[in-house]
């Protein structure tokens, strides 16, 4: 029992991989289609964007980002790894409202961030993902 857990965890990458492979058109037969329940939002600066552009702009974006996180619009925000930015996770079912709110940060309005939007979902069942298999 002490090994299913790991177990399990080590199979997400595949799962994972598995999911992303799916036709968007069209989820095999029986499965439920994943539901957006969030949308992940990378934001990095745009090339030829300066530090000190960024930094003059910083303040408003702070008070902004913290309104929108206590206000429930943001669920967690992360500085990259890289250094080269954040990436948000918005309460939001759509691309098209992340959209609207990022849209109102200084730093958009002030044009010097690129953001790439990624719906993300809960994980398909795993039994979904293998596939149909013969009754036994």
């Amino acid at each position: 029992m002490k090994l299913l857990f790991p177990f399990l965890m080590s199979l997400l990458p595949a799962a994972s991989f598995a999911q992303s492979q799916l036709p968007a058109s069209r989820p095999p037969s029986g499965v439920p289609s994943p539901k957006t329940t969030a949308v992940m939002v990378i934001v990095t600066p745009k090339q030829g964007v300066e530090r000190q552009q960024i930094m003059k702009v910083m303040p408003a974006e702070i008070r902004a980002t913290v309104k929108l996180y206590l206000d429930g619009e943001i669920r967690q925000w992360y500085s990259r790894g890289d250094g080269r930015g954040v990436i948000l996770v918005l309460d939001v079912k759509t691309v098209d409202q992340a959209h609207a709110i990022m849209d109102t940060l200084p730093l958009a309005k002030e044009n010097l961030m690129d953001h790439e939007y990624i719906p993300v979902g809960p994980l398909l069942p795993l039994a979904s993902l293998i596939g149909d298999r013969p009754a036994r």
